[in-house]
């Protein structure tokens, strides 16, 4: 008895299934149009994500730079008002220290008439003469060599007007023993002049002093010290004038 073929339909069961390809219902050209969109809106999010990402950075950046600039300027501000301060401090002192110099001088001008007034009744005084024209003469060196500024050179030109101090004392010790010279007309003037003269070189120097003081004061408080040292010598510690002991009152002059 012959076998008959397998049908059809029992052969498609036993070979592999093939399923046919769905129809996506878009055409080639419009899926690639579709990715190509999806790409590009991507991209598109990708950089505008950036970009916020850059310009917060900026706002955070420009918000610090404020910030900097702000303390910057109020640090400006002070430093230059400080600055201002020390200048005009300075300033004052360096006027009050030219007051010392001119009373010292005008001390110092009234000497020659001074010895040649005494020379005329007192020819044999001559040490007590060379004396005093000697100490003249280191004032006169230290005059307007000095500033402030240096301690030393305001020690020397203290110097210089004690050893003229001390040597007037001696003039006038000499003057003493001449009665007929305290009588003169000349003398009694010059005895006025340089009364005046020693009074006001008291009074200068206690100003200048204060004045120095003041700019220490100012200079030396922290944080203007900082400013005051960024200057070096411009605004160097003022010195003060030490008088010798006794001199804070103005000597009487007796002839």
């Amino acid at each position: 008895m012959t076998q008959s073929p397998p049908r059809f339909s029992e052969s498609r069961k036993q070979g592999p299934t093939f399923k046919p390809p769905q129809p996506s219902g878009l055409t080639p050209v419009l899926e690639r149009n579709i990715r190509s969109m999806d790409l590009r809106r991507e991209r598109e999010e990708a950089q505008a994500s950036r970009e916020e990402r850059v310009a917060q950075a900026i706002t955070d950046f420009t918000g610090s730079m404020r910030f900097v600039y702000l303390h910057l300027a109020i640090f400006g501000f002070w430093g230059v008002s400080s600055y201002n301060k020390l200048v005009k401090l300075d300033q004052g002192v360096q006027a009050q220290w030219s007051q010392v110099e001119n009373v010292y001088q005008r001390r110092a001008d009234l000497v020659p008439n001074l010895v040649e007034t005494v020379k005329g009744a007192a020819k044999f005084e001559k040490d007590t003469f060379t004396a005093v024209t000697e100490a003249r003469a280191k004032v006169g060196q230290v005059q307007g060599n000095t500033s402030p500024n240096d301690p030393a050179s305001v020690e020397k030109f203290r110097e210089a007007q004690d050893q003229m101090s001390s040597a007037l004392s001696k003039l006038m010790v000499v003057v003493e023993r001449y009665p007929d010279l305290k009588a003169t007309q000349a003398f009694r003037d010059l005895q006025v002049q340089l009364e005046g003269a020693e009074n006001r070189i008291a009074v200068e120097r206690m100003r200048f002093v204060q004045a120095a003081q003041a700019f220490n004061n100012a200079r030396n408080t922290f944080p203007r010290n900082i400013i005051a040292g960024a200057f070096g010598s411009r605004f160097a510690e003022k010195a003060y004038f030490k008088a010798q002991a006794g001199a804070e009152t103005a000597p009487k002059v007796q002839f």
